[in-house]
Parts: structure tokens; C-alpha cells; sequence
């Protein structure tokens, strides 16, 4: 029998709820008797909350002491957050539930979880809700409703919060970060171990935003190493531009400037290293493609842990200050590439290449689970 699922996710809020809501379904349509219907969850609440979770990608871009703000007040009243979602998503949310009539509810936004579970409680309905964490280590408590009947953590880190804001431990489940099957390499493009002496291929991408100090980046780059260097700007047009303007004159051929672009693997595949900042699904991102990266910063609130995770695993490494760029490099670079091609082999032994297709089968597990109770009720 089809399985209907709800997958309640985000397009706006940064690209990494919409990229893991793709891992699933992908994976869900390949292997699995079940049928998806996956909503933006700031939709449900009209235009007033659409606008508030278009303005993510501004803030985060243009503030981040301000945004640190915004996440440390959701953080500390996540009740009042929740009870004003519930109030502006309500009356569509039960029209969805209407029209769709899921045997299951899954959740990778924080800001729709203990909103959809107040609104199930108070309207008596009966259906399993699973809570899917996008963040890595600094857990917002908007993702730790203890409603919930699963929730899944992509990290020790995370179920540790969880545990912490009083979710018990039998109701979480550690996976691992679901990722994109096309970001895995195959047997055709294995990543080998990098040889000194051969010229160097960076990547500097700051996520689907485009911030970050690209261009300093770039000219040390330049100035001490044999290499060609590939920026992706994003959405950001304007910075796409600056860069143009700035580095294809003088670098030439050496570099390429990218907007937003949908062939991100292709450029992860390519590097030696990459440049980013501590989003959890560009991280993983590259974790999977076994591209060692320099964390640069991260985010305030739900990104700040995420350099630390990665460089005590050995991951990858922090990068806060350019001018300590050269030397890092050259660590990496040391006695034969030691550094560099042990987070290749780290990276390679992390990753959980089958996350997404194991939380799908333990969604049904908690579904058929769920449905056996009601039966024996």
C-alpha cells in the first residue's frame, strides 16, 4: 500500500532544507512505494510569513550580528515562536491535511515543529510526526519537541542538545546528514590522494548566498601558490560582478566566476581544496565528494560550532584569518601532503553514503510502528 508523506520544508531559509527535502525524495522515488508532497512550510502562513522567511538570505548577507539576534530570541522563547506560527499557518495547514491526507508528517525546518504539533494536539489528529535536524551541533530548541514521535539528528552533537532540552533518548535517532546523490563519487571519478608538486585547483563558495571575503582569498592564492582558483558567487549577481571586474582581467584563464549554480559537484570533484563557511550542507556536501575544506567563518547561532566539529574530526580546517591562509596551505602541503590526504581519508570513513536512504526506511518503520498501535487501540 502507497505511503502518502508530507515533507515540510523551506525554499527561502537558505539552500539547505530545500537540498536535503531533494535527498529524500529522490531516494523515495527510486526505491520506495510512497508518494511525496513536499510544501514550503513560510507558505502556509500567506504573504505576511513568506516575507519573514524571504528575509533570511538579506539579514544573513548583510547583518550577522543582527541575525544572531533573531536566533537567539527564537532560541530563548521558542513557545511564543511557536504559538504566532501556529496562529498564521493554521487554517491552511488543516486545508493540506484536507487534501492530502498523509500517513506521515516529517518536518526540516525548526520553525515547523512545535507549530504543526500544537495545531495536531488541539485539533485531536492522529498522525506520525518526525522531526529531521539540519543543524549539525548548535541545536536551536525549535528543533527539540519532545511531541514528536522520532526525531533525527545527523550527529552525536545533535542528539546531545536534544537530550539537553529534554527530548528523551529513546525517541532520537542518529543517522547521518542526508546528501544528494550526485555529490558521491563513483568508480570512474575516485578521489586520489593529491601529489606534491602538481598545480593546485581551489574552490571558494559561501553557500547559495554568496558572502565571504572571496576576492582576498583569491589574490593570496595567487601569490604564493601554482593554481587555478573557481569562486561561485551564488545568488549574489553583484558580487559576481565585483569579482569579474576585479580577478578575470588580471588572473585570466586561472580563474572562473560562478552565480548560483546547479553543477556544484562537478567544481567539488575538481578541488583540492575548498573555501567555505560552516554551513552544515555545503559541509557535507564536500564531505561526500571528498573535497577537503578551510572554514572560514560560520554563521552566529546555528552555524558557530559547525569549524570546530569539522576540524576535531578531522574534516577539514579553520581558516578564520587570510593571512594565515599560505601557512595553512602549507601544513596541508607538508612531508608528502600527510595533512591534506588524511582528511581525504577521514572524510572518506565519516561519511554515511546511504543517510538518506535509511531515513526513509526508518520513517516507514516509525509509520507502520504508529499504524499498529492505532489498530491495537
Amino acid at each position: 500500500m502507497t505511503k502518502k508523506i508530507l515533507i515540510i520544508s523551506s525554499d527561502n531559509t537558505g539552500h539547505g532544507h530545500k537540498s536535503i527535502t531533494e535527498s529524500l525524495c529522490e531516494k523515495i522515488g527510486m526505491d520506495h512505494d510512497s508518494k511525496v508532497h513536499v510544501v514550503d512550510g513560510f507558505s502556509l502562513g500567506g504573504h505576511p510569513l513568506m516575507n519573514i522567511g524571504k528575509t533570511y538570505g538579506p539579514i544573513t548577507r548583510r547583518s550577522e550580528n543582527l541575525w544572531e539576534k533573531v536566533f537567539n530570541y527564537s532560541a530563548e522563547n521558542p513557545e511564543l515562536i511557536d504559538k504566532f506560527i501556529e496562529m498564521l499557518i493554521r487554517k491552511n495547514f488543516l486545508k493540506l491535511l484536507d487534501e492530502k491526507k498523509p500517513d506521515l508528517i516529517l518536518s526540516v525546518h525548526p520553525n515547523f515543529n512545535g507549530s504543526v504539533l500544537n495545531i495536531l494536539e488541539k485539533e485531536f489528529i492522529k498522525i506520525p510526526f518526525i522531526t529531521l535536524i539540519a543543524d549539525l551541533v548548535n541545536i536551536s530548541p525549535l528543533w527539540a519537541d519532545k511531541r514528536a514521535d522520532v526525531i533525527i539528528c545527523p550527529t552525536f552533537e545533535a542528539r546531545d542538545k536534544c537530550i539537553e532540552h529534554g527530548v528523551p533518548a529513546e525517541n532520537i535517532k542518529v543517522v547521518g546528514f542526508p546528501v544528494r546523490s550526485r555529490f558521491f563519487r563513483n568508480s570512474t571519478n575516485k578521489k586520489m590522494n593529491y601529489q606534491v608538486g602538481t598545480p593546485l585547483n581551489f574552490l571558494i563558495m559561501s553557500g547559495g548566498e554568496g558572502v565571504g571575503n572571496m576576492k582576498s582569498i583569491a589574490e593570496i592564492l595567487f601569490d604564493h601558490f601554482d593554481c587555478t582558483v573557481k569562486i561561485v558567487a551564488g545568488r549574489n549577481a553583484k558580487l559576481k560582478a565585483e569579482l569579474e571586474q576585479s580577478l578575470k582581467d588580471k588572473y585570466g584563464n586561472k580563474v572562473d566566476i560562478y552565480g548560483f549554480t546547479k553543477d556544484i559537484q562537478d567544481l567539488m570533484f575538481q578541488a583540492d581544496i575548498a573555501f567555505t563557511r560552516g554551513s552544515p550542507n555545503v559541509m557535507f556536501e564536500a564531505f561526500a565528494s571528498n573535497t577537503p575544506i578551510m572554514i572560514t567563518g560560520a554563521l552566529p547561532g546555528q552555524e558557530q560550532d559547525n569549524p570546530t566539529f569539522a576540524e576535531k574530526l578531522n574534516l577539514g580546517v579553520i581558516c578564520k584569518d587570510p593571512s594565515q591562509i599560505e601557512t595553512q596551505i602549507n601544513q596541508l602541503l607538508e612531508n608528502d601532503a600527510e595533512k591534506l590526504n588524511h582528511i581525504i581519508h577521514c572524510q572518506r570513513k565519516f561519511i554515511n553514503s546511504r543517510a538518506a536512504e535509511e531515513i526513509i526506511e526508518f520513517m516507514l518503520e516509525v509509520e507502520n510502528r504508529f499504524e499498529w498501535k492505532l489498530q491495537l487501540a
